[in-house]
């Protein structure tokens, strides 16, 4: 985010009176545009929250002391900012620490849930309205699902439910990946290896859980949400289909946010 002008602002008193231009630099256009939320002055932003399987590391302070500066800025410049951001308290690397522990994924997703809260707090990260558990919205996650398959998008196999990468045509613009995404971005896109899958790109939206595995019912079978959906289903709970902000770490460009 910058303020257009600020540069050299004491040494150019004809800037001052002149309104300023609040840009953000858009990832799909790989441009700074200028910043219009979609009501009036009220902003809706998301930022990718952890993984709780471990405790957080610098990487995890750096992405979210800048979003919490982001989100001071914007409403010191009186927008009305909800910043919301999730906790994923449930997927594989979850499951395989618990086991390597000896305890149940729940409790180890809670135990670093709330180490991630202190060292939040004693970063002075004070701006996020809400963090919201992946857990906790299995039937806004089974409803996308369901209109994702109602609608042709995903299919059905014996591990899961996936996505049909081939149906969405600009899948990679995001990244600037369309149509160049190699065996190995393949193998992290998806996370999902399974041999039955229409297209090797193709990732789990709801996978079958294996015995022993939390499991919620659905129209299907027993399973739990694949990574990628969970915050869309988050998301549009709080916000609606659309919103204004959507931030997170680089490294999550590609796959996650491109899967987003």
């Amino acid at each position: 985010l910058e303020d257009s002008g600020v540069r050299g602002f004491k040494s150019r008193p004809e800037l001052f009176g002149k309104k300023m231009t609040l840009r953000v630099f858009n990832t799909l256009t790989r441009k700074k545009e200028e910043f219009v939320p979609r009501e009036g002055k009220k902003v809706k932003m998301f930022v990718c929250g952890p993984t709780v399987y471990d405790l957080s590391h610098l990487g995890h302070a750096k992405t979210y002391i800048q979003f919490d500066n982001i989100a001071r800025y914007l409403r010191y410049k009186d927008y009305d900012l909800f910043y919301l951001m999730n906790i994923t308290d449930l997927d594989d690397k979850i499951i395989q620490r618990a086991k390597e522990k000896g305890e149940t994924p729940e409790s180890l997703a809670r135990r670093f849930e709330e180490d991630f809260y202190k060292d939040m707090k004693a970063l002075e990260i004070t701006s996020v309205n809400k963090y919201a558990r992946a857990t906790d919205f299995i039937e806004a996650i089974i409803s996308q699902v369901q209109r994702l398959k109602d609608k042709g998008y995903a299919y059905e196999i014996e591990d899961g439910i996936y996505y049909e990468v081939s149906k969405f045509k600009e899948y990679g613009k995001l990244s600037r990946r369309a149509g160049k995404i190699s065996k190995e971005e393949v193998a992290v896109t998806t996370i999902d290896d399974s041999e039955k899958k229409k297209d090797e790109r193709d990732f789990c939206l709801w996978k079958k859980s294996k015995l022993g595995e939390p499991s919620w019912p659905s129209p299907w079978f027993d399973g739990r949400p694949g990574w990628h959906i969970e915050d869309t289903a988050i998301t549009e709970s709080h916000f609606g289909p659309q919103y204004d902000i959507h931030g997170g770490a680089r490294d999550l460009i590609f796959p996650h946010h491109e899967a987003e």
